[in-house]
């Protein structure tokens, strides 16, 4: 049910002749631009598809080579900009033909066990995409069997900062998930969030693409926005693809980032509209039941926190809350180049169901977003989890390197 992609993991003990005898196939500069740099992310286009396990990548300085764990993935490869790189720098890379094929279990990795993809750095767990349905409590309605959403999401140390299935009135709230709410769609406006309404709901339909590899593990996986008509019948309304990479820990393993891209197109000629309303699509996200009013804080890019945070915009979103495990927490990026970006947040008052959070990034929540047959549309975010807390400051440098990111040349 899925389509490997083949990944390298470059051995520590490589001998130093093997370097010298391998062919150099490109040259990269990595531009840090204006912005100071820690750990980024980059990644290039490549020529010809290639089989990482063919490859090797060293970062030169001088007379010094130092080799890159990489990952060659959807014609790109990636790896990580490791270490500080201050604004208006430039490091240098060489791609290289390796002289024969290098092999080894890669240090991020995907595992199935044929409900679930988990997404692990070795055998940390990083977060969990459910593809098979998912029962609710015993004693709950069917409708709320759910697929297509991601929990658990976990922290560096190991506590799990989403909810599923919660206790209280939102059963159909599912970790991470982004069902549009107020949609009209061939004449009759339909939920597909609300699924006690009967009127639509998210479904998985395949696996597309999953890779493990050294600078990310990850997958795309197909799912759709299913309407349920008055007849009795369902109609497809969204095709949507979501692709999700996991990168390495930095910071002494106290810090992760992870991307989330939704792109989607109307499955019918006559499209869809996605009204205006309070909540909705984007990122949407059932908070720990750990993380109450009183038990975490949440803080916007412009200075607001849970008491005011509601219909207001922001570049990023952090919450930080106590666990068993320690103090936690996420911080959310949303892309520059999201529809109405920055986008608006849903953020629950403090007195919702004994204080739990729900959070919602909504393209839609200040206007509506007509999508017109055969045309594709991208959102597109990035999500920190940590342990302890991040300053105002880091995040704010963390949005800033993933909304400018360097620049990769070819030399």
């Amino acid at each position: 049910m899925r389509t490997p992609i083949r990944t390298i993991f470059l051995l520590g003990g490589l001998l130093a002749g093997l370097h010298a005898s391998a062919q150099v196939i490109a040259r990269y500069t990595v531009q840090a631009g204006d912005i100071d740099r820690h750990n980024s992310i980059v990644h290039i286009r490549l020529d010809q598809p290639a089989d990482t396990e063919d490859l090797l990548l060293e970062e030169v300085t001088g007379k010094k080579r130092v080799r890159v764990p990489v990952t060659a993935a959807n014609g790109a490869l990636w790896w990580i900009l490791e270490g500080h790189t201050p604004a208006g720098a430039q490091r240098s890379y060489e791609l290289k033909k390796a002289p024969k094929k290098l092999s080894a279990p890669p240090v991020m990795v995907v595992t199935d066990n044929n409900t679930a993809l988990t997404l692990q750095q070795g055998t940390q767990k990083i977060l969990q995409y459910n593809y098979a349905m998912v029962e609710p409590p015993a004693g709950s309605d069917t409708v709320y069997r759910r697929n297509a959403f991601i929990h658990p999401l976990w922290a560096p140390n190991g506590a799990v900062l989403t909810n599923a299935f919660p206790s209280g009135g939102h059963r159909h709230h599912m970790g991470i998930w982004n069902p549009w709410t107020h949609t009209s769609f061939e004449g009759r406006v339909t939920d597909f969030w609300n699924v006690q309404k009967k009127e639509g709901k998210v479904r998985f339909v395949k696996m597309e693409a999953v890779t493990s590899g050294n600078a990310f593990c990850g997958f795309s996986a197909r799912q759709e926005h299913v309407a349920f008509l008055k007849d009795g019948t369902e109609k497809t309304a969204i095709h949507e693809t979501w692709t999700v990479q996991a990168y390495p820990a930095t910071d002494n393993g106290k810090r992760r980032l992870w991307d989330i891209t939704s792109r989607f197109t109307p499955a019918t000629a006559e499209g869809i509209t996605l009204l205006q309303y309070r909540y909705g699509g984007g990122f949407g996200l059932r908070t720990t039941p750990s993380f109450t009013a009183g038990t975490s804080q949440v803080l916007t890019s412009e200075g607001k926190t849970r008491k005011d945070a509601d219909s207001t915009r922001a570049r990023w979103v952090k919450i930080t809350g106590t666990t068993p495990q320690g103090q936690a927490g996420l911080l959310i990026m949303n892309a520059p180049a999201n529809y109405d970006s920055p986008e608006p947040l849903r953020v629950w008052p403090e007195n919702m169901e004994g204080g739990e959070l729900m959070l919602n990034y909504s393209p839609t929540k200040m206007k509506s977003w007509t999508l017109t047959n055969e045309n594709e549309y991208t959102l597109t975010y990035r999500v920190m989890v940590y342990d302890g807390d991040l300053t105002p400051a880091a995040a704010e440098a963390a949005w800033k390197d993933f909304a400018f990111p360097p620049v990769v040349r070819k030399e």
